[in-house]
């Protein structure tokens, strides 16, 4: 069939001899109409073709996006935010200490990199925001460099992109641009934060996935040619990149998965030029690509991670002692199998990774006062006891007095119904029990434990405890029949009471050390009231006794064990927090985040308005158009026979597809959230922005723009300028730059904007008067309705402020917000009054006045801007100490098992939502 074409800058014009003509959107029908899986209006936007003035305003462009991007990158010369916890994992990696964090390794790592190339030897520990780095020599500038150049790299990659998808060069120009000012990713990827590698790595899948799918719709001649593999390798790596930042890449696969499932399913009804074959040849390509490449990065991060994390760390109390055996001084000596009376042992809670069974020189202050029983996590000789039969073995000449009695003779097994005694050495005292209600859980089902006694002291039947073995959890014929070391699993139910020894996820006050409450429960839950043996000694078994130790989980067995346990943690952090926000609020940008302030400057998260909302209601004109073309095609309207509507709709459905994936998600997490979770959806929802905007100043002609191409361009000067305007008057929080309170209230257009605009000085020369201080953190105590019908707390915490330089007053002001982050005023509190609970943000705001009521610089030197900690952290394990825990005293005892695991549960969440920077473990024996 004779056809004739003719090219123009946008596309290619094809007049076929049936009168049909297809020019980037007309209809194409009958006799023109494809006969292979080819898609119609599609070119060659092969990105390594642009012309050479394309690759010369790319390099304008991220010249532009490094100048705005490494502006300033000293300040702040302290630590900001989460560069608590980010540059903390740095020190951890460097010095190879393991730690827990809720995030895969990938960006860590790089920051460790950056750090350590630039001279970092990890010995500045980032535990406090406002820590100074210029004193220490903290190459600080460095590791903030690397998430610095990803942002820069963000901005061609959006114009590869946009020029991939086939727009026009200003169009793709347009988008770096609102890159380059958008404020919030500005602000996130100046510190050393994980955002910035997260939509780098994001942006380049999406460039790849954009670049193959261009590939892939020119139909079979372009197919396992070398641009298409070399598109669909760089997809798979970028997926495996993006999910080993965080966890939100998993969003990613999930936007890339779609739509290949769409391209199989193309295929598949391709019958003229798509082989079964061929088309398993195509399934297994994406699969191999898709699914291996990315797997494979991602088990490789780990692996490193395994690598250089080689010691102990305040993270392996997550992990099982099967997993801290890998660890360098946590690998045990191979241990004699059998336990038999007189072994001298040390004795582990099976479930909470609690640690050892424990005691020192302490006494409960109420209860019994008798010597405290807890769990320590770590390795110490309070853990050791000695179990002895309830009666002293017998000898030629009566009963063999002593600890040593069951040295000689034959060894006597421990098996399943044995009554035990156990003896701790360091205190002379035996494990305990009786009918007296624990200092902490007092529910009438639970039983103190302590330890009793003193030496030479034979005891009572108090300390008669029968050994269980619970065969379901033991290994091994023989650990089923009689105690053996690790492999046994046992319950050690008290003689005289018939409760079960007993551990949960509850802590001791201070008086306790913060560690984890033991007790014996009659109707305990069964893996809470399972023990086992590690460590174990007896001078009857000698070198020759059969040996045991923990089985290597190999790195598989670490892996999966990690990633439960990340799993777990991310799901508890459910606690609120002061600036946590929920994903309705992202599109609209209600609410950001405090980061950091001093010598009143601030930086606050917050995005550029003209740049969020605009792309928001480009969703939304994508949305109104599918909603409106899905009914008229249910009408039985053709107007999917036209190219440019086909193409509108596939080519920005795919970009609105990214932006659902990366936000609706969001709605079913029930953890703390942030407005910088939205970021990788603002990325899409910019890139459907221009592709709105060129369809309808290029592609659609009955608009009449497409003949106008001035006015197109000056639409986007126009908005670009309106964009850089609103950046500029918003960048004072971004970088931290000197504001007034006269610019701040001008531009805070919303009231949920939670920035104080008071702690920014009247006049710019007043900074020139202030004297070089930290500052101190400023804070707003913000309680938060919450809905129910309780009564409204009538306390509020506010964190008490350090004595300042002489004043007349301090002012400290109750802020009441709902659950949105609105002021409420005092009618609408009192409104609310015996309706909705109050929740107290922990966020203290002081402002030290004059007798004027002008605010003075407060807070001595050293002190820094507060903003509190992120929960996407490394944090402690339940039983690590120095962890403030509420009183248990002061709760209502529990009645039943099921209670208690309740009250188990709120502890645990209350802890997980709580991160905290890593501390040391302390001896809590003396």
């Amino acid at each position: 069939m004779a056809q004739k074409a003719t090219s123009s800058v946008q596309g290619t014009t094809k007049e076929y001899s049936d009168g049909s003509q297809l020019s980037n959107g007309t209809t194409r029908s009958g006799k023109g109409k494809r006969k292979d899986y080819s898609s119609d209006g599609v070119t060659d936007n092969d990105i390594f073709m642009l012309p050479a003035s394309d690759f010369q305003l790319l390099g304008l462009l991220t010249a532009i996006a490094a100048l705005v991007r490494l502006f300033r990158i000293y300040q702040p010369s302290s630590v900001v935010f989460d560069e608590v916890h980010f540059g903390g994992f740095a020190s951890k990696y460097i010095k190879g200490r393991f730690f827990m964090d809720v995030h895969p390794p990938l960006a860590k790592l790089l920051l460790t990199l950056a750090g350590w190339l630039a001279g970092f030897d990890g010995e500045f520990d980032f535990k406090e925001i406002g820590k100074d780095y210029v004193e220490p020599g903290v190459p600080y500038v460095a590791m903030r460099l690397l998430p610095a150049l990803m942002g820069v790299m963000t901005i061609p990659t959006i114009f590869l992109t946009l020029k991939a998808t086939g727009c026009r060069t200003m169009t793709a120009a347009m988008g770096a641009g609102l890159i380059i000012f958008e404020n919030g990713l500005l602000t996130q990827s100046r510190l050393i934060l994980l955002d910035s590698p997260l939509i780098i790595f994001t942006a380049f899948t999406a460039l790849a996935w954009t670049c193959f799918t261009n590939q892939h719709e020119q139909g079979p001649s372009k197919a396992f040619d070398a641009s298409w593999w070399f598109w669909l390798v760089a997809t798979g790596l970028g997926l495996g990149a993006t999910v080993s930042v965080k966890w939100v890449g998993l969003f990613t696969i999930a936007w890339v998965g779609s739509l290949t499932v769409v391209q199989l399913w193309v295929l598949l009804g391709d019958t003229v030029t798509v082989t079964p074959r061929l088309w398993m040849k195509h399934f297994l390509a994406r699969f191999f690509c898709l699914v291996v490449i990315p797997l494979t990065f991602y088990l490789g991060l780990f692996a490193i991670h395994f690598i250089c994390l080689v010691n102990p760390g305040e993270g392996d109390g997550f992990m099982s002692s099967e997993f801290q055996a890998t660890l360098n001084s946590k690998a045990m000596q191979d241990v004699p199998a059998d336990v038999v009376l007189g072994s001298r042992v040390s004795i582990r809670h099976h479930n909470t990774h609690g640690g050892y069974l424990h005691s020192h020189y302490h006494m409960y202050p109420t209860g019994s006062k008798q010597q405290q029983i807890t769990l320590y996590p770590h390795k110490d000789e309070n853990n050791m006891w000695l179990l002895e039969n309830q009666t002293q073995p017998e000898g030629p000449d009566g009963p063999i007095p002593g600890l040593n009695a069951w040295d000689t003779g034959e060894p006597t097994f421990i098996r399943d119904g044995t009554v035990l005694r156990l003896y701790h050495f360091v205190t002379d005292r035996r494990l305990h029990s009786h009918d007296v209600r624990p200092p902490v859980s007092e529910a009438e089902w639970q039983n103190e434990v302590s330890a009793y006694g003193y030496e030479g002291f034979e005891g009572d039947a108090n300390d008669y405890f029968r050994v269980e073995i619970v065969k379901a959890f033991s290994d091994g014929v023989a650990a089923k029949d009689r105690v053996r070391t690790i492999e046994t699993k046992f319950r050690l139910v008290h003689i005289m009471t018939g409760c079960a020894l007993f551990s949960h996820k509850v802590k001791l006050p201070d008086w306790g050390f913060d560690q984890q409450e033991v007790t014996c429960a009659k109707q305990g839950t069964l893996p809470n009231s399972i023990w086992y043996i590690e460590q174990n000694e007896h001078p009857l078994l000698g070198a020759e006794a059969e040996k045991v130790n923990y089985k290597n989980p190999g790195f598989l067995g670490k892996f999966w064990e990690l990633q439960k346990v990340m799993w777990t943690t991310n799901a508890g952090l459910v606690e609120s927090h002061a600036w946590d926000s929920r994903p309705p609020s992202w599109p609209m940008l209600r609410r950001g985040i405090n980061f950091w302030g001093k010598d009143r400057r601030h930086i606050y998260l917050i995005g550029n308005p003209i740049i969020w909302w605009s792309s928001t209601a480009a969703i939304g004109i994508y949305l109104a158009f599918k909603a409106l073309s899905v009914l008229r095609w249910q009408r039985g309207f053709k107007d999917y026979d036209n190219v440019n509507f086909k193409r509108f709709d596939y080519e920005i459905g795919t970009s609105v597809l990214g932006w659902a994936f990366h936000y609706f998600p969001f709605y079913l997490m029930q953890r703390q959230l942030f407005l910088h979770h939205y970021f990788p959806a603002l990325y899409f929802a910019i890139i459907t922005l221009c592709q709105v905007y060129d369809f309808a100043t290029n592609r659609i002609s009955a608009l009449g723009l497409r003949d106008r191409p001035a006015i197109g361009r000056g639409g986007i000067a126009a908005f670009l300028a309106l964009s850089i305007v609103a950046f500029t008057l918003y960048a004072p929080l971004s970088y931290g730059n000197r504001w007034t309170q006269s610019a701040c209230s001008k531009v805070k257009l919303l009231d949920t904007w939670d920035f104080d605009c008071s702690l920014f000085p009247t006049e710019l020369s007043q900074y020139s008067l202030d004297s070089p201080s930290a500052g101190n953190a400023e804070q707003t105590a913000a309680p938060v309705a919450v809905g129910g019908n309780e009564k409204k707390s009538q306390d509020v915490n506010v964190t008490p402020h350090p004595a300042a330089e002489p004043s007349i007053s301090r002012v400290e002001k109750v802020e009441y917000r709902d659950q949105d982050g609105n002021i409420l005023n005092e009618d609408q509190v009192k409104d609310l009054e015996g309706k909705v609970s109050f929740e107290t943000r922990y966020e203290t705001r002081t402002r030290v006045i004059d007798s004027e009521g002008n605010e003075i610089a407060d807070g001595p030197a050293g002190a820094e801007g507060f903003a509190p900690p992120h929960p996407d952290v490394d944090r402690l394990p339940e039983t690590a100490v120095n962890q403030p825990e509420d009183d248990g005293r002061d709760k209502p005892a529990t009645a039943s098992p099921e209670d208690d695991i309740g009250k188990e549960k709120s502890v645990e969440r209350a802890d997980e939502g709580k991160p905290r920077p890593a501390s040391e473990p302390q001896e809590a024996t003396r």
